[in-house]
């Protein structure tokens, strides 16, 4: 299993100009690993990362968009995967952090944790669909996951961060909100 912090510790070392859309456990990893006006942060919408980000892919597919989903909030809205597998955006990667708990919610138990979420994937019609159990396998084929044309989705066997009350408050404060459209309109990173 992987440490989410980790992951992302490394995964921000490649990131450049993507557009990163967040929720919820990873949302509060990332904001504080790679506080960056490309970030999205889907606030109060459990189970629909996969649908902004598919959102983001379509209207400006000159970015890569990469989503950091939860295995509980993609049980809430698994519709996106056929959808984004109808539209084959080539911009669009979803990984989804797989740690058999909503973890956000205290870590209750998500139904039937061994679910094959990359085998969903897969016959949603997403080809290029993986699981990673290991930091170093995810280090080898990081940079396949951000160029690959997509949709690319990832499964990320991980460990349960740590439960608790999380700051959402900053990542959903309208100057976040207003960095993403300012940096999106000037087309920077």
């Amino acid at each position: 299993m992987i440490n989410r912090a980790e992951l992302l510790r490394f995964f921000a070392t490649k990131i450049t100009d993507e557009i990163v859309v967040a929720t919820y456990s990873s949302a509060s990893d990332w904001i504080n690993i790679a506080d960056r006006p490309l970030n999205y942060f889907s606030a109060g919408a459990m189970g629909l990362a996969s649908s902004h980000a598919l959102g983001l892919a379509l209207a400006r597919p000159e970015r890569r968009v990469i989503v950091l989903d939860g295995d509980g909030s993609l049980l809430m809205n698994l519709g996106s995967l056929v959808t984004i597998a109808k539209m084959a955006p080539t911009n669009l990667t979803h990984f989804v952090f797989k740690n058999g708990s909503y973890e956000a919610n205290g870590g209750h138990p998500i139904p039937n944790a061994g679910t094959d979420f990359a085998g969903i994937a897969r016959s949603s019609g997403i080809a290029k669909s993986s699981t990673i159990h290991t930091l170093d396998d995810f280090k080898a084929k990081a940079n396949y996951f951000l160029t690959e044309p997509g949709p690319v989705f990832c499964c990320l066997d991980i460990e349960q961060g740590p439960l608790g009350k999380r700051e959402y408050a900053y990542m959903y404060r309208p100057e976040q909100r207003q960095a993403l459209r300012d940096a999106l309109a000037a087309g920077k990173p």
